[in-house]
């Protein structure tokens, strides 16, 4: 049977899709899954667009499948064309993406390096912790304003023409950030990171701090290559944990990609256990949302704020009951669908260890 000719899945409410996410037939998809008729039966194929930019949130209590699912959309990103699957990695848990996986390529960057550049000197404040109308904080503030790099942010900052103890305070300030071994003169820029094949950036070693600057520089810098045109490809980025990044530094860069992203055509999936604690925008602006059981109060609040009016049942009342089933809302065809997402091609490694596997 073809895509012309399938019947309309009984799992939809609204109306007939062939490709998630749009509504033609053309250009690259990801296979997902299958779609699950309302007695629990496989139906037909679920794809989903890749073509053009999404923001899409990935949404699970833990051991149900949400960083499952994004190791299964960073696989189909490495097998389309036209595209930068960036996948950021705060739990070192998808290193298996860059073994042999058959037609799936990708590299791991283990604890990945920035510009100090990359980030902006507002921000640099934020990240440690000053005040900018502080003194300390105004010449931080100013080296990274003036510097292009760490040395010399720090040397700016020594010699500046300010009281001592306003000196040593951020020179202290800035020796820390030193310490966290994320900023070099030859950091990632987005010609490094926007290969066709999966970009792991493996953040789980690093302090908070550190990879919110990581996360913060990646995403600005992949943002303003595609305004410039600067690189061909269509950056997705990826971004497990989510919510620990966007109530960071790295906050400001992964807004811009949710409410600005889609006219230079950055894509923003963001993943987390906890939807409740990510920024409204984050839900409300996602044009795709793939929930998996949910059981907190709050967290299906959250979804439910920005719930579209044809979607009809709550999210409670739709929430799937296994690993691996979500409920898909798709704002391009404003239709809901049942869905279980298909087998990982490569090793996942977000399982919990067992006691018994030690004996």
């Amino acid at each position: 049977m073809t895509p012309d000719d399938r019947p309309h899945d009984p799992s939809a409410d609204g109306p007939r899709t062939d490709v998630i996410g749009r509504a033609d037939a053309d250009g690259p998809t990801a296979s997902l899954g299958r779609f699950r008729a309302r007695d629990g039966s496989s139906g037909a194929p679920c794809r989903l667009d890749v073509d053009g930019p999404h923001a899409a949130l990935v949404v699970g209590k833990r051991g149900y499948g949400k960083s499952y699912t994004l190791g299964v959309l960073a696989e189909e990103l490495s097998r389309a064309s036209g595209v930068a699957p960036i996948v950021v990695d705060p739990m070192g848990v998808f290193d298996g993406l860059a073994a042999d996986g058959g037609d799936v390529t990708g590299c791991v960057r283990s604890s990945p390096s920035v510009t100090a550049d990359a980030v902006p000197p507002r921000a640099w404040c934020e990240m440690l912790g000053l005040e900018p109308s502080s003194g300390a904080g105004a010449l931080v503030w100013q080296s990274a304003a003036a510097a292009g790099s760490l040395a010399e942010m720090r040397a700016r900052a020594s010699d500046a023409d300010a009281p001592a103890e306003q000196r040593r305070a951020a020179s202290n300030h800035l020796a820390l950030a030193d310490s966290w071994g994320v900023f070099a003169p030859d950091g990632l820029t987005a010609a490094d990171i926007a290969s066709g094949a999966v970009t792991v950036l493996d953040v789980s070693g690093l302090s908070e701090a550190a990879m919110n600057a990581v996360v913060r520089a990646v995403a600005a810098g992949v943002y303003e290559a595609r305004v410039s045109r600067s690189i061909d490809r269509l950056p997705w980025v990826l971004v497990d944990e989510a919510h620990a990044f966007f109530d960071g530094v790295a906050g400001p860069a992964l807004r811009r990609l949710l409410t600005r992203g889609r006219h230079p055509g950055v894509s923003l999936v963001a993943a987390t256990q906890r939807p409740s604690a990510l920024p409204a925008v984050a839900v409300s602006q996602a044009d795709l949302v793939l929930a998996h059981r949910l059981t907190s109060r709050a967290d299906r609040e959250a979804l439910e704020a920005a719930r579209p009016t044809y979607m009809g049942a709550s999210f409670a009342e739709r929430s799937p009951t296994n690993p691996g089933e979500i409920t898909l809302v798709d704002d391009a065809s404003e239709a809901v669908h049942a869905v279980r997402v298909r087998e990982r091609d490569t090793v996942h490694g977000g399982a919990s260890p067992r006691a018994s596997d030690e004996n």
